[in-house]
C-alpha cells in the first residue's frame, strides 16, 4: 500500500508540472493572438483597398490591351512582377499549391486540418497523379509530410516568424514568381487555415497566379478611376504590391489560426492535467485512509492478543 501511494504522489506532482507548463503556454499562445489579431484587423483594410483598386484599374479590356505588342513594350519585361508575367493566363499542364502549416506541433488539428484537405484536393482534382501539381511547402510540418509522401515540393520555406512582416514575404514572393516564369508550374493556389474564431478555422484556397480571377469583368467599371499616366503604367507600380499584399494575408491569417489553435490545444490540456489531479488526490486521499484504517485495526488486534 506504501508503494502505492508513492507512486500516486508521484503521477499528481508529474500532472502538476504538465499542468503549469501547458497552462504558461496557453498565455503565451493568447499573447501572441491578441498582437496579431491587431495587426490582421488593420493590415485588411489596406488589402481590401488595394483589390478594389486593382480590380476595377485591372478591367478585361486591359487585359487586352496587355497581350498586344504596344501594352507589352510600356511593361518592364525584366520586371518579375510585369503586367505580362502576372496577368496574362497560359495553358494550365501542372498546378502549384502553397500550402501553409506550422513549423511545430501542439497546435491541435490544426495542421491535420489543412493536410486531410490538400489530400482530397489531390485526389479529386488529379487522381493522385503526382505529375500534374507541385507543392510549395511554406511550415515544415507540411514540406515533410508531402516529402514522406514522395510528392514533388518544388520548394519550401521554414521558421515564419510567429508576428510575420512584410519583410518574411517579399523573397518568398520572388521565388514563387520565379517558379512560375520559368514553368515549373502554370497557376499557383494559396492553401491554408481561415481564422474564424478562438475556436473556429476553417480551410481556403485562392488563386494567386495568374491574378485574372482579381480582375474585374465589367469594362466600365475602370472608368471611375482616372489613371495618370495611364492605368497600364499605374498597374505596373501597384501589382507587386498587391501580390505581396495576398501572400502577407495569407501568412497572419494562417498564423492568427494557428496561435488560436494553440491557445485552445493548451487550455484543453491544462483542463485535462486539472481534472487528472482531482482524480489522482481522491485516488490518493482513499488510498491513505484505507491505509489507515489497516493500521488501526492492526493496533487494536494486537492489542486484543495481548490481554
Amino acid at each position: 500500500m506504501a508503494e502505492s501511494l508513492i507512486d500516486i504522489k508521484r503521477r499528481i506532482a508529474s500532472t502538476k508540472k504538465t499542468s503549469q507548463i501547458t497552462n504558461a503556454m496557453q498565455m503565451v499562445s493568447g499573447s501572441k493572438l491578441m498582437k496579431i489579431e491587431k495587426q490582421s484587423i488593420t493590415y485588411q483594410m489596406y488589402a481590401e483597398k488595394l483589390k478594389s483598386v486593382v480590380s476595377h484599374l485591372a478591367s478585361s479590356k486591359l487585359l487586352e490591351e496587355v497581350r498586344t505588342s504596344a501594352a507589352a513594350e510600356v511593361t518592364n519585361q525584366n520586371s518579375l512582377l510585369s503586367l505580362n508575367n502576372l496577368l496574362v493566363e497560359r495553358p494550365v499542364q501542372k498546378t502549384a499549391y502553397m500550402v501553409i502549416t506550422s513549423d511545430r506541433g501542439l497546435v491541435g488539428g490544426f495542421n491535420s486540418n489543412i493536410l486531410k484537405a490538400m489530400m482530397n484536393i489531390i485526389k479529386e482534382k488529379h487522381n493522385n497523379n503526382k505529375d500534374e501539381f507541385v507543392i510549395v511547402a511554406i511550415g515544415a510540418t507540411g514540406a515533410e509530410f508531402f516529402k514522406n509522401r514522395g510528392y514533388n515540393v518544388a520548394y519550401e520555406y521554414r521558421g515564419i516568424s510567429d508576428v510575420p512582416t512584410i519583410d518574411d514575404v517579399k523573397p518568398i514572393v520572388n521565388t514563387l514568381i520565379q517558379l512560375y516564369i520559368s514553368g515549373v508550374y502554370d497557376e499557383l493556389f494559396i492553401c491554408h487555415n481561415h481564422h474564424v474564431n478562438s475556436l473556429t478555422s476553417e480551410f481556403i484556397s485562392d488563386q494567386l497566379l495568374p491574378i485574372t480571377n482579381h480582375v474585374n469583368n465589367d469594362n466600365e467599371v475602370a472608368e471611375e478611376y482616372i489613371a495618370d499616366p495611364s492605368p497600364v503604367e499605374v498597374l505596373q507600380q501597384i501589382l507587386p504590391q498587391f501580390v505581396d499584399s495576398l501572400v502577407f494575408g495569407s501568412m497572419l491569417d494562417s498564423k492568427t489560426a494557428e496561435h488560436a489553435a494553440s491557445m485552445t490545444a493548451m487550455k484543453s490540456s491544462t483542463d485535462n492535467a486539472n481534472n487528472l489531479i482531482s482524480t489522482l488526490t481522491t485516488k490518493f486521499n482513499r488510498a491513505r485512509q484505507a491505509q489507515i484504517t489497516t493500521e488501526i485495526t492492526e493496533i487494536v488486534g494486537g492489542a486484543a492478543a495481548l490481554e
